[in-house]
């Protein structure tokens, strides 16, 4: 056996190092910052017109084997202006870097990377200097307002979730949220129980960048999911051959709320009781005595705080970023409340000359939360303004209660909005931890090949338990017990594998960027639930699990001749097991066609205008079970069991299934408009759409008997 692998290795060590026997001439030197004289660590050389080159090591030093045809080498570092030298009789070029420029913007896309002024898809991307400012607790309040077309609308509790829509929705009963990815790992939309936001295990102090990938083709490399748009977000990294950067931030805030609903003060109800109803009048004979603002009693000034600390830096090749954050906020509603601790881990070394790059990414979330009853806000509207809070000694806890004759409550009249809110117990735990890992490797003989590994793993644990005592009005029961005690859990995995070659080449005027891949995506979930009354005797349970698979093969090819025409053609074919086997696999493809009129290099009254046009077809399997075309029994509670003499017997209950549920497919057509005037002083875009969906999901009746179901 060992004399058979021994052939394989020998070829494998003679392709790793076929790249070398290329190489005419070694270059050597050293980069330095040009205003301290200091070495900078990391700084990148690239032989021009190829993607081949190394890094300078702790010294600033640096060693290149160029190839006979080389001409140039370009030396560049974030925030530095770069620098091309050609490449003379000497064997040794030293460089010292400028800082203070600006580089040309680049955008993370599906599976790479493209130059701002070469996009011909509909693609925006807002970075830390553009983001919303002040108390911000979840990430979408940084992008809200920022981008055209992108709607979001906050919840007003503490960490609360938001409504994202990207250009409208495309379906009528299927999701219609975005499509969010996390330094390359597609999260789950749904979240998990107990959670307020299932973007909340990410601290908006650790991102970098958000890109919004709009139109069909841009968001078609993402196939099955991208109906509604993408956006991708990009975290903070660390950096070598800068000192340690220590950084915290952090903030105090009060929150009240600003406007509330206009009803009848006590004076003015009594005045309109006395008004309606005679002397006399069981109507009047209930007006109390008291002056109660309701909506006063059941808001508050809500106190917040957030911290958050980071170091980055850079320990030999390995640059890393640390952070820590902590928040703990309260809701305008009295008991609402929300505690959030983070935690982040950036490593980003390279290696092998840097034509092995790690990229390793750690978050992890813990939150507790105490939620509000929401069912307050109406009954603060609707009670009584004469009554008043408490009713000391009375048998509901001490809060004033609607009662019948017999002292029951009364079933029909609000409840006390504080007792709404000081006797429900909501709580819940989450704890979040997303894990991946991108391992990039450029090939030493083919240096504009690369490799592209991508591993994510997407953990998440929910429980909670919901705590109402038997004497409060509003779970009263007298003929079983009242309260409530509810107890849940959820477990939730996400499991990543995608893997793709890219090739990019420049042949004189003509730029060939080729790529293709393969994604895998593993979703489960399993729950489990008890919801009794106080006394234990009334108790239903249950607990449910399921499983999906995403297949995916992608491919796409950017083409672009003198820098001035462009196009893209995208083609990714998905399969899902949610569907059956006649059905679950899609093709979706996209163009995009782009010109650049003008283009001035950012110089003159009307700096930039190109025009962009783009074709696309995505899909949406999101449409809500994981098992929606197989037949299948649900288990009966407990309470539903039939009796066969002193025996009890769980019942099977058959469910509504569609043997032939598919895609829904959303077809875009899109025309736009890049300009800059004054230097690129005033910038922007104008777009035109047109979004067509077919094959859409809806929950509809069906007749009697033809399913195990009404609606389907």
């Amino acid at each position: 056996m060992k004399r058979n692998l021994e052939p394989i290795v020998l070829a494998m060590a003679l392709l790793l190092t076929a790249g070398g026997l290329f190489g005419q001439r070694t270059i050597t030197g050293t980069v330095t910052d040009a205003e301290t004289g200091e070495p900078m660590i990391g700084a990148n050389i690239l032989v021009k017109g190829t993607s081949f080159g190394t890094i300078t090591d702790l010294d600033g030093s640096y060693s290149l084997e160029v190839p006979e045809n080389a001409e140039a080498l370009v030396f560049s570092y974030t925030g530095y202006a770069s620098q091309e030298i050609p490449l003379g009789a000497s064997n040794v070029i030293n460089v010292a870097l400028t800082p203070g420029s600006v580089l040309e913007e680049v955008m993370v896309i599906g599976y790479g990377t493209v130059k701002k002024e070469d996009a011909t898809g509909s693609v925006q991307s807002v970075s830390t200097e553009q983001f919303n400012r002040g108390s911000i607790t979840s990430p979408q309040e940084l992008l809200a307002g920022k981008i055209a077309g992108v709607r979001i609308t906050t919840g007003s509790d503490p960490g609360g979730g938001a409504q994202i829509r990207i250009r409208g929705g495309s379906s009528l009963s299927a999701s219609n949220d975005p499509l969010i990815v996390v330094d390359g790992v597609p999260v789950d939309n749904g979240g998990i129980a107990g959670a307020r936001n299932p973007l909340n295990f990410i601290n908006p102090n650790d991102i970098e960048s958000f890109t919004v990938l709009k139109d069909a083709s841009a968001t078609a490399i993402y196939g099955s999911r991208a109906s509604n748009g993408v956006i991708l977000i990009t975290t903070k990294k660390g950096s070598l051959g800068r000192k340690i950067a220590v950084e915290y931030n952090g903030n105090v805030s009060v929150s009240n709320a600003l406007k509330k609903v206009d009803v009848l003060n006590a004076t003015e109800f009594r005045a309109l009781v006395e008004e309606r109803f005679p002397e006399g009048h069981v109507a009047r004979s209930l007006l109390g005595s008291a002056n109660t603002d309701w909506q006063d009693v059941i808001y508050q000034s809500a106190l917040g705080q957030d911290h958050n600390l980071s170091v980055a830096g850079g320990i030999g090749v390995v640059p890393y970023r640390v952070s820590l954050g902590f928040t703990d906020k309260e809701g305008i509603l009295m008991t609402d409340e929300f505690q959030r601790y983070t935690g982040a881990l950036n490593l980003s070394p390279g290696f092998l000359d840097n034509r092995l790059q790690v990229n390793l990414n750690l978050k992890a979330m813990s939150t507790d939360n105490r939620f509000a009853t929401r069912g307050a806000i109406g009954s603060a509207i609707s009670f009584d303004p004469t009554q008043p809070i408490y009713d000391e000694g009375n048998a509901y806890g001490g809060y004033f209660t609607w009662v019948q004759d017999n002292g029951d409550p009364n079933t029909l009249a609000p409840a006390n909005p504080l007792a709404l809110l000081e006797l429900r117990k909501d709580v819940s735990n989450v704890k979040r931890y997303l894990v991946n890992s991108t391992v990039d490797y450029r090939f030493g003989f083919l240096p504009e090949l690369r490799a592209n590994l991508n591993l994510g793993y997407d953990y998440s644990t929910g429980s909670g338990t919901v705590d109402v005592p038997e004497f409060a009005s509003f779970a009263y029961d007298a003929l079983v017990g009242g309260g409530e005690k509810t107890t849940y859990e959820q477990k939730k995995k996400n499991e990543l594998l995608e893997f793709y070659l890219n090739y990019v080449k420049t042949f004189d005027r003509f730029k060939l960027d080729l790529m293709g891949g393969y994604s895998w995506q593993r979703f489960f979930f399993e729950d489990s639930f008890r919801n009794s009354n106080v006394a234990g005797t009334e108790v239903v349970e249950g607990d449910n699990a399921g499983e999906l698979f995403l297949l995916s093969l992608f491919g796409r090819a950017n083409l672009s001749w003198d820098e001035r025409y462009f196009l893209t053609l995208t083609l990714r074919r998905d399969g899902t097991s949610r569907f059956s086997p006649d059905a679950r696999w899609g093709l979706f493809p996209a163009a995009a066609l782009a010109v650049k009129l003008i283009d001035t290099g950012g110089k003159g009254t009307l700096s930039s205008l190109k025009l962009r046009a783009g074709y696309g077809v995505t899909g949406q399997q999101d449409v809500g079970g994981f098992y929606l075309y197989q037949p299948r029994y649900l288990a009966g509670f407990d309470n539903a069991a039939y009796q066969f003499g002193n025996e009890f017997v769980t019942t099977l209950r058959p469910e509504g299934y569609d043997a032939n549920i598919k895609w829904e497919e959303t077809t875009t057509y899109n025309l736009g408009v890049d300009y800059g005037f004054l230097d690129e002083r005033i910038y922007g875009s104008i777009e035109v759409y047109l979004r067509k969906t077919k094959d859409l999901i809806n929950f509809i009746p069906v007749p009697a008997g033809t399913n195990l179901t009404n609606f389907l």
